[in-house]
């Protein structure tokens, strides 16, 4: 019984830390009292690609023999990629255009387009569930996309998109970890995806001149504590936390962190003083209907 009220105590701690990094990636760009600009939205994922990797390099460093192969060697490639590095840069730019807890909300595609990607690329067999879920899924995502003109009239399609097209990387990790990289620890994994990551965010930390950035602008020293906040929690130790998690108890259990997050950053996004539609609220419970629906079967599954 202890046992269980940690790992959802672990659970829900995942579900803050990662729905605030919405609200963290804003403030690393404007700041919070004067809204005057900080750092642009490729300085932002640039120092939290760094920063990440930089905490998890001696891991990574230590891992590196896990490459045994020129499979497992392009597959950790596609995680590095798909899983941290291009969407760090997608989300910063999108929230130059929709609010955090709008972002948030966007992120709740990701289990639907997990399962899409599977079907589509690795051929994963779906069953009537999960057909439906998806088809109810896709529709919320449908209805949420849409919603960019009810609320965040600064932005426009393209900043969507960017989430869409992130959570489509994540949705190709995931299926890149389950289908040729499951037998790892996914520690080891992790970490070394991170080295991949190490060099192309240093080269990318400097051509974006994001030193001349800290020495000159005057809110540059906060803006890099919610940086360092980001991607030390956000992105390094919530990763090794999440995949604690798992070993523990199941990936399906894990992955019900996905159930919670949109709801934090939502509110989170509200506390900050952004706006939300009801529309938007009624996509977002349409997702979560559909990721419910597909998941349906595996719950069965595990209860049987």
């Amino acid at each position: 019984m202890k046992s269980s009220y940690k790992y959802a105590g672990i659970l829900i701690i995942l579900a803050i830390v990662w729905g605030s990094s919405f609200i963290l990636m804003k403030r690393g760009m404007f700041d919070r009292d004067t809204g005057a600009d900080v750092f642009n939205s490729n300085q932002v994922g640039a120092m939290r690609m760094l920063f990440a990797s930089i905490v998890l390099l001696p891991i990574g460093l230590r891992s590196l023999k896990i490459i045994s192969s020129f499979k497992i060697g392009i597959s950790l490639a596609i995680v590095s990629l798909a899983g941290s590095f291009i969407p760090a840069f997608l989300f910063t730019y999108a929230e130059t255009g929709i609010s955090s807890g709008y972002a948030g909300m966007l992120n709740s595609t990701t289990p639907i387009l997990t399962v899409i990607i599977g079907t589509l690329l690795f051929r994963q067999k779906l069953i009537r569930t999960q057909i439906i879920g998806v088809l109810i899924g896709t529709f919320g995502i449908i209805t949420l996309v849409n919603g960019v003109t009810l609320v965040d009239t600064s932005g426009n399609f393209k900043h969507v998109f960017a989430v869409i097209f992130a959570t489509l990387c994540y949705a190709l990790s995931t299926n890149t970890i389950r289908y040729n990289l499951s037998h790892l620890p996914p520690l080891r994994v992790t970490s070394v995806a991170f080295v991949f990551a190490f060099l192309p965010a240093v080269i990318l930390f400097f051509y974006f001149d994001t030193p001349s950035t800290i020495i000159h602008n005057e809110y540059a020293g906060k803006a890099i504590v919610y940086i360092l906040i980001l991607a030390i929690l956000g992105t390094a130790l919530s990763v090794i936390l999440f995949n604690y998690l798992i070993n523990k108890t199941s990936a399906l259990y894990a992955s019900s962190v996905t159930y919670i997050i949109p709801i934090v950053a939502v509110f989170m996004g509200f506390i900050d003083g952004e706006a939300i539609s009801p529309v938007q609220v009624f996509a977002m419970l349409i997702i979560l209907t559909g990721i419910f629906i597909a998941n349906r079967v595996n719950r069965v599954k595990n209860i049987n």
